[in-house]
C-alpha cells in the first residue's frame, strides 16, 4: 500500500511529462487497494478516479456496484445535510446512481414529474456534491425508471463492452496489469423514443395473456392486424377507436400492441400516454416555452397510442386535434381507447369527433357467462402454476357468476381467494368465496346507471334515434320514450334535475320534472306500461 503511495506521488510529482508511467502508478495504486485496506481512515477505498484536496489525493472506486453504491450513500448523506430532511425524503430519497459515464452522472427516478423537477431544481447542487469526490463531472443527468430499469443502463454482460487494460509503458509496471475492466455503455436499443418514452406499459398486458370471447373477439383481432402492419411498415384502419365501459380490456389491447410492435421492430418510435400524460406532458411545454419541441416530438411517433381519451379537456385536447391530423396526413398509426363512442366525447373539437368517427370505431360489450368462466379459468390456472394451489370447479363457476361487472374485479375476486389461501391457510371453496367476495356481489347489485346508458337502452327498445331524443321534436313516437328516459334517469341514478336537463338537450328542471310525474302517473293507470319500465330497469341494472 505505501509502496504504492509513493510510487504514484513520484510520478505525479517529477514524471509530469510522462503519461504512461503515471498511468503504470496508479494500476500499481488500484491493485494495492484491491486487497481490502483502506486509503483513507474515514473514506472507502476507490480506484477509478482520483483527485485532490490539497496535498491529499482522494481516490473513488466505481468499478465496481460496491464502489459506486458508497459513492450515492456520500453524495445523499451530503444532500440530505444541506436541504434537510423534508426536502431530502420528497426530492431525492427515490433516486438511484446508474453509472458514471465519462464526464457525466446518471440518475433514475421512478417519476417522470420527478425527473423533470430534480433537473430543473437541483442540478446544480447534486452536481456540486458529486464533484467533492470526482472533479471531472461536468454534468448531472436523470431520468425515468420503468419497470426497475432505466435508459441508459449499466451493461457489463457483452464482452465486446470489455476494455483491455493499457499495455505496460516499462517492464517494471508489467508486475502491476489489471485485468480488463469492463465499461459503462449506454443502451441503445430504444434511441428513437420506444413505448417507454410515454406512460409505463405494463408488460403482463400481451395478446397472450388475452383473453377473448364474443364481447371482445373485433377488438383483439383488429389490434393484432394493427400491430401486424404498423411492424411492416403499412397502416390499415386509421385512426382506431376503441370504447367500453371500464374493465373490459382497452388499456390491455393498447399495451399489447406497443409490445407486439417493439418486439418485431425495435427502432420503432412508438409513443403510449394516457390522457392525463398528455395533458401533463402539454402544460409542462407551455410552461417551459417549449411547447414547439412537444409536438414535434409527438409528430415524429410512427405509432401513437391514447388511453382513456374522456379525460382529455382545454387546450390539450386540442393539440391533440392538431396532433391527430399530422399522423393521419403522414400515414402514422393511431390508436385511441376512451369509455364512450367519439360523438360522446364532449370536451373535444367537433373536427376531432368527426376524425376519429371516420375511422375504425370498435365498442367492446359487457361480458358473458362464458368469457367470464374463461378468464376466471386463466387466472385460477396462473395461481396455480405460480403457488400450488387448486381451484374447484364448482369455486370457478361461482365466481363466474356472482362477479359481472367487469374484469378488474374478476382478477380482484381470484387474487383475494389467493392471499385467503396463503394467509389462513384454508382450502378454496365456495363458502370461502361467499365469504370473502361479499363486496364485489355486493357492487353489481347496487350498480351506478349513467344517463348515457338509459339513453342507449331506451334508444334502442323504442327504436328512436339518441339525437331525436335529445331534439326539441314533440311528436308523440319522440316524446314518450323521452320522457320515460328522464323518468329512469330521475329513478336510477344520482343526478339532479337541472343536471337531468342539461343532459337531454338543455331542457329546464321544471320539463324534467313534468315529464317524471307524468310518467309516475302512467304507471298506475297502464298495467303494461308499469311491466315495460321494470323491463327497462333490469336491463340497465345488468
Amino acid at each position: 500500500m505505501n509502496i504504492a503511495l509513493l510510487m504514484w506521488k513520484t510520478n505525479r510529482q517529477g514524471n509530469a511529462d510522462q503519461p504512461d508511467e503515471q498511468e503504470m502508478g496508479l494500476s500499481m495504486m488500484r491493485q494495492a487497494t484491491a486487497g481490502g485496506d483502506d486509503w483513507a481512515p474515514k473514506a472507502p477505498s476507490s480506484s477509478s478516479s482520483t483527485t485532490s484536496k490539497g496535498d491529499t489525493p482522494v481516490m473513488t472506486t466505481l468499478d465496481t456496484t460496491h464502489g459506486q453504491r458508497e459513492l450515492w450513500n456520500r453524495v445523499r448523506a451530503r444532500i440530505k445535510t444541506s436541504v434537510g430532511v423534508d426536502v431530502f425524503t420528497s426530492w431525492f430519497a427515490a433516486l438511484e446512481l446508474e453509472e458514471v459515464l465519462d464526464d457525466v452522472v446518471h440518475l433514475s427516478a421512478p417519476t417522470r414529474f420527478l425527473c423533470s423537477w430534480v433537473q430543473s431544481n437541483y442540478a446544480d447542487l447534486l452536481l456540486e456534491t458529486f464533484r467533492q469526490d470526482l472533479d471531472h463531472i461536468a454534468r448531472v443527468q436523470v431520468t425515468l425508471r420503468v419497470n426497475g430499469q432505466a435508459r441508459p443502463r449499466l451493461s457489463q454482460s457483452a464482452p465486446e463492452t470489455a476494455v483491455p487494460a493499457p499495455e505496460p509503458a516499462t517492464a517494471q509496471s508489467s508486475i502491476t496489469q489489471l485485468p480488463a475492466t469492463p465499461r459503462l455503455i449506454r443502451d441503445n436499443t430504444a434511441t428513437k423514443g420506444d413505448a417507454l418514452s410515454g406512460s409505463a406499459i405494463d408488460p403482463r398486458m400481451t395478446f397472450d395473456t388475452f383473453v377473448t370471447g364474443e364481447a371482445n373477439e373485433m377488438a383483439f383481432g383488429v389490434a393484432k392486424q394493427i400491430a401486424n402492419a404498423a411492424a411492416n411498415n403499412t397502416v390499415t384502419f386509421n385512426p382506431v377507436y376503441i370504447h367500453s365501459t371500464v374493465g373490459l380490456g382497452k388499456s390491455h389491447l393498447l399495451n399489447a400492441i406497443a409490445h407486439a410492435v417493439q418486439t418485431a421492430d425495435a427502432g420503432k418510435n412508438i409513443v403510449y400516454l394516457t390522457a392525463d400524460h398528455f395533458m401533463y406532458h402539454f402544460i409542462t411545454a407551455v410552461q417551459r416555452q417549449s411547447a414547439l419541441g412537444f409536438k414535434e416530438w409527438l409528430r415524429r411517433v410512427d405509432l401513437l397510442l391514447i388511453d382513456d381519451m374522456q379525460f382529455l379537456q382545454g387546450k390539450s385536447a386540442t393539440e391533440f386535434g392538431h396532433t391527430l391530423g399530422t399522423l393521419l396526413t403522414g400515414a402514422k398509426q393511431v390508436v385511441v381507447a376512451g369509455d364512450a363512442p367519439p360523438r360522446d366525447l364532449e370536451m373535444l373539437d367537433e373536427r376531432v369527433r368527426s376524425r376519429l368517427s371516420g375511422g375504425l370505431v370498435i365498442p367492446i360489450s359487457g361480458f358473458d357467462l362464458d368469457l367470464r368462466r374463461a378468464i376466471v379459468q386463466r387466472r385460477a390456472d396462473q395461481a396455480s402454476t405460480r403457488f400450488g394451489m387448486h381451484f374447484p370447479t364448482p369455486v370457478i363457476d361461482y365466481i363466474s357468476r356472482a362477479v359481472i361487472s367487469h374484469g378488474r374485479d374478476l382478477d380482484g375476486a381470484v387474487n383475494r381467494l389467493v392471499a385467503a389461501n396463503q394467509l389462513t391457510g384454508e382450502l378454496i371453496t365456495v363458502p370461502l368465496a361467499e365469504k370473502t367476495l361479499g363486496d364485489l356481489i355486493r357492487s353489481h347489485e347496487a350498480r351506478r346507471v349513467r344517463i348515457e346508458d338509459i339513453l342507449k337502452i331506451v334508444s334502442r327498445h323504442y327504436k328512436v334515434p339518441r339525437n331525436e331524443l335529445l331534439s326539441a321534436r314533440r311528436s308523440r313516437d319522440v316524446v314518450r320514450p323521452r320522457q320515460i328516459a328522464m323518468f329512469l334517469a330521475k329513478a336510477l341514478t344520482s343526478r339532479s334535475l337541472p343536471e337531468i336537463g342539461r343532459r337531454f338537450g338543455g331542457r329546464d328542471h321544471t320539463t324534467v320534472l313534468h315529464s317524471v310525474r307524468k310518467v309516475e302517473q302512467m304507471i298506475k293507470d297502464d298495467v303494461e306500461l308499469a311491466q315495460e319500465i321494470e323491463l327497462l330497469k333490469r336491463m340497465l341494472e345488468e
